[in-house]
């Protein structure tokens, strides 16, 4: 029986047995930043640094997960902030204590990680008034919320508690790395008649035409996702000011640059034995009202910090000819069969999210492709000196490793090619969020 693809990925993915909360977990079956190299997480805890001096050091610094897989970036967030480990000695990507100018990262600046702010000056004499008052360490006040459908790993630290829903209140960092992309949607078909709902048989992939779209839907693709008889419009945003990177280039939306090996709904089922759209005359489409009201939702949870989302996705003026769903499993791309065997994923409408985030949070947000991100919190991917090879031959090899984990993270071409949206609430745009 044929039914939605909002519904056929539901069912798939978050149902009971469905593909993320049963089995092993996501990381079997598909590689994200979190897996690729330390040094995502690195570049993460410098910008939660920031957002809790913008905060003022509260006493309590959340950071909530969100899609939070097995808990893996969590995981690694709290070692770099464990007492006796980051806090107490600067880790690099590598998981060494970071020294300047070290390879695959930028120098550090006052305050960074790597270069941490005591917290509590040291007086000239016991006399001599503190300037600044003492407050706990980072470790002290931070507290980890992971978001997931699934159960809570056996092995998980207990310093990190696991829950099925956002959770409200926050203040501090919203993180939803990967997330957006499993948020289910509709798809649609343009035809004759105008747009028109795509069905799904969840146990084969077959698909057939359905009803046409409600109102609420042909409002967003009206606005978001232009027919095939419409000219794109390249205007920015008009809702609230953006800090945006490339967002003109067709090659540098997150469609042809996300993943590895990244592919079009087109291309997995030009496959064969692999179920075909109804026509291939007319041109499809993915609906993301419900990826827009997802976003702003989880903006709602927020009282004052930041809410970061890192996803591959694509901008108004460059939409995908046909859509970008797909499948993955076992560390390949297979046909988008909703069965729970395989995730199921689409491209994120980047700028459609970012005005529906905008809107509740009423703050500027920035729009940028990761490989800048990551520069901008110190993650350049630059190849460590060859001197050092003849003065440290063992630190040359792990510093060139290093390098070449940070430059799978920036490569355009993969994971470089990510968007990443940064919305505050509440708080200015700090130097690494606002190029």
């Amino acid at each position: 029986m044929s039914i939605l693809w909002r519904d056929a990925m539901s069912r798939a993915l978050y149902g009971p047995g469905g593909f993320f909360v049963s089995g092993t977990g996501p990381a079997d079956h598909f590689r994200t930043s979190v897996h690729a190299s330390p040094a995502f997480a690195t570049a993460l805890l410098r910008l939660i640094t920031e957002v809790d001096a913008a905060l003022g050091h509260p006493d309590r610094l959340d950071v909530v997960d969100v899609g939070a897989g097995r808990g893996e970036l969590l995981q690694s967030l709290l070692g770099l902030v464990a007492p006796g480990d980051a806090v107490g000695r600067a880790v690099g990507v590598s998981g060494e204590p970071t020294r300047s100018g070290r390879s695959g990262l930028i120098p550090p600046r006052a305050g960074s990680p790597e270069t941490l702010t005591p917290t509590a000056p040291v007086r000239r004499s016991p006399d001599e008034p503190s300037s600044v008052a003492a407050r706990p360490p980072l470790a002290d006040r931070v507290r980890f919320t992971a978001v997931e459908y699934a159960d809570r790993p056996e092995n998980l630290p207990e310093e990190i508690t696991w829950t099925a829903e956002i959770p409200a209140g926050i203040t501090g960092v919203l993180l939803a790395t990967e997330w957006l992309d499993n948020v289910p949607l509709d798809v649609a078909l343009h035809t004759e008649d105008g747009w028109r709902y795509l069905l799904v048989d969840p146990d084969n992939g077959a698909e057939s035409v359905g009803e046409p779209v409600s109102p609420d839907d042909l409002d967003w693709l009206n606005a978001w996702w232009p027919s095939p008889a419409t000219v794109p419009s390249t205007d920015s945003d008009p809702d609230l000011g953006v800090t945006s990177s490339g967002a003109t280039s067709g090659s540098e939306s997150g469609f042809g640059a996300a993943r590895s090996a990244q592919g079009s709904s087109l291309t997995a089922r030009s496959r064969p034995g692999c179920p075909e759209t109804p026509s291939s005359d007319y041109r499809r489409a993915e609906i993301g009202r419900s990826r827009d009201e997802a976003w702003a939702q989880a903006l709602t949870k927020i009282e004052r910090g930041l809410a970061v989302a890192v996803d591959y996705g694509h901008l108004r003026e460059s939409r995908p000819v046909d859509g970008t769903l797909t499948g993955y499993r076992g560390g390949r791309q297979v046909p988008p069969v909703p069965d729970g065997s395989s995730d199921v994923t689409a491209h994120v409408a980047m700028d459609s999210v970012a005005s529906a985030g905008a809107a509740v949070a009423r703050c500027a947000y920035s729009l940028v492709l990761q490989r800048e991100a990551l520069r901008a919190l110190g993650a350049d991917g630059g190849r460590p000196p060859l001197s050092l090879a003849g003065t440290d031959p063992v630190g040359y090899v792990r510093a060139l490793a290093t390098a070449s984990a940070v430059a799978e993270l920036t490569d355009p071409a993969g994971l470089g090619g990510h968007w990443w949206l940064r919305q505050p609430v509440g708080i200015p745009l700090g130097p690494a969020v606002a190029r």
